[in-house]
């Protein structure tokens, strides 16, 4: 029987046994560096096994740097971004499982938009530095909203085997990362 007063026992765990916090969590950093470094370079060629387990933080981390990059120009928009992203990932998912044969899963889909948010954050950033109203704006965005579009057209086609398909599966990706640079510009 226990009292206040009692010593706990010692169990046979020991602190030096438990495993990491961040494996413990599931976030593996070498695979967020390797799908960042994809996204940055989206003319290198994506593996197939890219997405075997997607992840969640890196395209939260995205999300979130985006918003306090907005932030830092004045604009408080976290409930549009996250309201554009659940929209669009929603939608995008139906799309690419009434397109692909093999269908995706909900993950697989929020983690490559996510991921594919970062040259969103680089139109973000260089906004909090200088006004994007203007010539210079717009072509900064066009060519910020073509990088993310292709590099997850090219993520989604390299994981769901469409490859005659990446013109088709940019479209609405192109979308959806308009809006987000509306969202940076205005």
């Amino acid at each position: 029987m226990g009292s206040m007063g009692a010593v706990p026992q010692q169990t046979s765990d020991s602190f030096e046994d438990e495993p990491p916090l961040m494996e413990e969590l599931g976030i593996d950093l070498q695979q967020i560096y390797q799908t960042t470094m994809t996204v940055l370079n989206p003319s290198k060629p994506a593996a197939t096994t890219l997405m075997d387990d997607p992840d969640l933080s890196g395209p939260l981390m995205f999300c979130l740097g985006f918003g306090s990059l907005l932030l830092l120009s004045g604009k408080i928009h976290f409930g549009y971004i996250y309201g554009v992203a659940l929209i669009g990932a929603a939608s995008m998912y139906t799309l690419l499982n009434l397109m692909s044969v093999n269908g995706v899963s909900a993950s697989i889909t929020v983690s490559v938009l996510g991921y594919c948010m970062l040259p969103m954050c680089i139109l973000a950033a260089v906004s909090a530095l200088l006004s994007l109203k203007g010539l210079f704006g717009i072509i900064v965005s066009i060519i910020t909203v073509s990088w993310a579009a292709f590099a997850s057209s090219k993520l989604f086609v390299s994981v769901l085997a469409m490859y005659d398909q990446q013109p088709l599966v940019a479209y609405p990706c192109a979308i959806m990362y308009g809006i987000f640079a509306v969202l940076t510009v205005f």
